[in-house]
């Protein structure tokens, strides 16, 4: 699958997808200057550029035409289509973003400017991190407990390891973490894809942990059909 995008099915009206490595965008994708923060920004025109979007981690219209779209490579791409209200999200949330709760405040915008109710709202949870992967310090799984998560569901401890790559350790799981998220939310829990594919082990996705903060991006768009 290799070059080819990985398309996503949230009924008619929208489109989504997401990148793979080689993978070319078929069109023109509204991106910010991502910064791993919970800042939501409402693209309210076409033309806006990615230097006006500095600083900000998700992206919201009701624009027809318009794709708005987040840069990852292992982070957590979440997108968000309200088909009552035409509105969109796109949202990049690292684990900083995800104990930040940036999915939440995406969809407390959307509800404010444009009277969104979550139970309305369809999402996708794009390729990401996977948990077997996602190792992390004690200091990461504590911000977690410390910002209410249920630690029983998203985090592991795999003791010692057996020499493998990300083996062993403090393990979070970043995808049940951003579903609890949307849940708490309001979303209906029917309503939320999830595609636990791991970046890092899936080498047709770029990956930061495993090539390098260096390394290139997976774009994960969505846009309103006109």
């Amino acid at each position: 699958m290799s070059g080819t995008v990985l398309k996503y099915d949230l009924g008619a009206g929208v489109e989504a997808f997401s990148t793979r490595r080689d993978s070319e965008l078929p069109y023109p994708v509204i991106q910010g200057h991502q910064v791993h923060g919970c800042k939501v920004a409402v693209v309210d025109r076409p033309d806006l550029t990615r230097q006006e979007l500095e600083g900000y981690d998700a992206f919201i219209t009701n624009l027809p035409g318009v794709a708005v779209g987040v840069r990852t490579a292992d982070c957590v791409p979440v997108l968000l289509y309200d088909p009552v209200r035409r509105v969109i999200a796109a949202v990049h949330a690292g684990w900083k973003g995800t104990v930040l709760r940036i999915s939440q405040k995406a969809l407390e915008v959307m509800a404010v400017k444009f009277g969104t109710a979550s139970a309305d709202v369809k999402a996708v949870i794009g390729p990401a991190i996977g948990p077997d992967s996602f190792q992390v310090g004690l200091e990461v799984a504590e911000k977690f407990k410390e910002a209410g998560f249920p630690m029983d569901d998203i985090w592991s401890f795999q003791g010692a390891g057996d020499g493998s790559p990300m083996s062993g350790g403090h393990h979070i799981d970043l995808f049940k973490a951003n579903r609890w998220l949307l849940e708490q939310a309001g979303v209906l829990a029917e309503n939320i894809q999830v595609f636990d594919i791991d970046t890092f082990t899936d080498q047709s996705f770029f990956s930061a942990r495993r090539e390098g903060p260096q390394c290139g991006r997976n774009i994960n768009a969505i846009k309103l059909l006109k």
